[in-house]
């Protein structure tokens, strides 16, 4: 524990208590099957897929090269019963090596070749704060006196109301002739779920790395939410924790600046690890998990929130089916962000002037199946750019000699 407190420390990452290998794992971490990835320091020098077990994390390298691979060909129960698998290191020792400029084996976010992609609006109350973002245009004043009016109109619930069913179609039909229709509220109650691109495969960031923002956005905030990992086929095999970096004031302006909002360096947080559906953790665990959210400042700022899964409008399951299937393939399969019900309306620096993030916040997301996502928060231009990307990762395997 002092190791990993220690780096943190000098790094200027994280408050003493908050990344530490008994926050970071599942509570139930002895009956899970966890998968990460790690970058090994020393002679190898590359990225592995490893297995968590115990306290020790294992290379899985020789059994797949990419998590991508892996998930293919194994499941929960064929992970479960490998052996002789190399040590890489003690999960304390890798939290440690997880700060910014290490070089040392450290844990990086848990997927590789998948693409990363995001669902909106599949909340009631992040529903309502998009079309509120949308008729605001970024002023965190006037959202206020249009998110007293939106909910009035709304009567306070649409909690109810499956998306694309006849009782939507209606509330649809008297939304327009109010005037109060919105692209957001399309989505939102609609046939059709928003999932868009949030990121590109490679571009993630792990635990204890930095998140970005961007030099010009005065309001914005984390977005805890569920991912769901996919194989080529479509099916989820796995879960965890991912914040989605969002710049509410440039999604506001124009929801077609949505990859501007969404898409920047470090943008992208997923962690810490995938855990594998099995019989102690199965899709439904997915669906009623509890999300918590803390942002801590160096202002002495603190922000608690908290998303419910048995909130959300649609079954995680069919999410994922409007990303993947017959229409659209993913022959590496995918990650698929699940959105979230939190919206921040806390004010920080004035009255009436909402939350936004400060340089060098602490956000941590987590919940007790899958552990916890801890970060901190830089300008873009200020954390080192990405530069791994897929044809770095061929290249490094292929010199390794785990491609066949």
């Amino acid at each position: 524990m002092s190791v990993i407190l220690a780096a943190l420390h000098q790094e200027g990452v994280i408050d003493s208590h908050r990344l530490n290998a008994e926050r970071v794992l599942p509570k139930d971490a002895d009956r899970a099957v966890l998968v990460g990835r790690a970058w090994l320091g020393g002679d190898v020098e590359g990225p592995a897929p490893v297995l968590i077990r115990g306290e020790e994390v294992l290379d899985l390298s020789g059994v797949a090269p990419t998590v991508s691979h892996l998930l293919e060909s194994h499941d929960a129960r064929s992970l479960r019963g490998l052996s002789l698998l190399p040590a890489v290191g003690k999960v304390s020792e890798l939290l440690a090596a997880s700060v910014p400029g290490s070089r040392r084996t450290r844990f990086l976010a848990p997927v590789d070749l998948q693409p990363i992609k995001a669902s909106g609006v599949t909340f009631v109350q992040s529903l309502l704060e998009r079309v509120i973002e949308e008729q605001a245009r970024g002023d965190p004043a006037k959202a206020l006196s249009i998110r007293s009016r939106i909910d009035a109109l709304f009567g306070g619930d649409l909690s109810r109301v499956r998306p694309g069913s006849e009782q939507a179609m209606k509330l649809k039909e008297a939304l327009v002739a109010q005037g109060a229709w919105s692209q957001y509220l399309e989505v939102g109650i609609g046939p059709d779920a928003e999932i868009f691109t949030k990121t590109a495969p490679m571009a993630s960031v792990g635990i204890g790395a930095e998140i970005g923002i961007l030099r010009e956005s005065t309001w914005n905030n984390p977005e805890p939410e569920i991912v769901l990992v996919a194989n080529s086929r479509g099916e989820a095999v796995a879960a965890t924790l991912g914040n989605d970096v969002n710049l509410r004031d440039l999604e506001g302006r124009s929801a077609l600046l949505l990859g501007r909002a969404k898409d920047n360096n470090a943008s992208c947080a997923i962690g810490p690890f995938l855990r594998l559906f099995d019989e102690d953790f199965p899709v439904d665990e997915v669906r009623k998990a509890e999300i918590a959210l803390t942002v801590e400042g160096e202002d002495g700022f603190r922000l608690e929130g908290a998303s419910s899964m048995a909130k959300i409008s649609r079954d995680p399951l069919e999410i994922l089916s409007h990303a993947a299937g017959p229409h659209h393939q993913y022959p590496d399969g995918l990650a698929l962000f699940l959105g979230t019900m939190f919206a921040p309306v806390q004010d920080r620096d004035a009255r009436g002037q909402g939350f936004t993030h400060h340089p060098l916040d602490i956000v941590m997301i987590s919940t007790p199946s899958l552990g916890a996502l801890v970060n901190r928060v830089r300008y873009c231009d200020e954390i080192a750019p990405w530069t791994f990307g897929t044809g770095a990762l061929m290249t490094n395997l292929a010199r390794r000699g785990l491609l066949k």
